[in-house]
């Protein structure tokens, strides 16, 4: 029997390592961010890295102020339909997956607490990709509509499957969200 584990699943690697210790050079890797009191910063050629108790793994920059929230057991973030459905529609926006983070709670190592969310992003635009507000502790919010908070607004709408599967859906989220990014 083999007592070698070799994987190159990032989300795998993550969770046998017990520190961020590495950066594949050229690879597709999601950027992993946490956060310490120390602020203790390193710039790795992919992606930046803090060291800390509280970690999320997500994909692109939270720096920007705008991030999509999802919640897809089966990927690390989207379905291969789901994600040409994304890059198109944040494209048609002028966005691209470099300048939005996109965090998967499905990952678990990413908390489903929505003060850290917001300590650790600091998003200004956050959707909601079929997640249920409730079930991070937010007020109730509409299907396809928003809620001004504080800091953020929460735009709360249909998954890409429920738009996929009904394209009166995909209408109503395409008119909502344009109005949601561009405000």
């Amino acid at each position: 029997m083999d007592k070698n584990l070799t994987t190159d699943n990032p989300i795998a690697i993550q969770a046998l390592m017990s520190e961020t210790v590495f950066a594949i050079p050229g690879s597709v890797m999601p950027i992993v961010e946490t956060q310490t009191v120390g602020n203790q910063h390193t710039s790795p050629q992919q992606g930046h890295f803090e060291a800390s108790a509280e970690e999320f793994v997500y994909q692109g920059d939270k720096s920007t102020g705008v991030l999509f929230i999802l919640r897809y057991p089966d990927y690390p973030y989207f379905s291969p339909q789901a994600e040409e459905a994304f890059l198109k529609t944040i494209g048609a926006l002028q966005l691209n997956a470099d300048n939005v983070a996109v965090l998967n709670l499905a990952n678990p190592h990413n908390p489903n607490e929505w003060k850290q969310i917001m300590q650790f992003f600091q998003p200004k635009k956050i959707t909601l990709l079929g997640v249920e507000p409730t079930s991070l502790k937010l007020p109730e919010i509409g299907q396809n509509s928003y809620m001004r908070g504080k800091i953020a607004t929460v735009f709360n709408t249909f998954s890409f499957e429920e738009m996929f599967a009904d394209v009166q859906k995909k209408k109503l989220f395409w008119n909502e969200f344009k109005t949601f990014i561009q405000s």
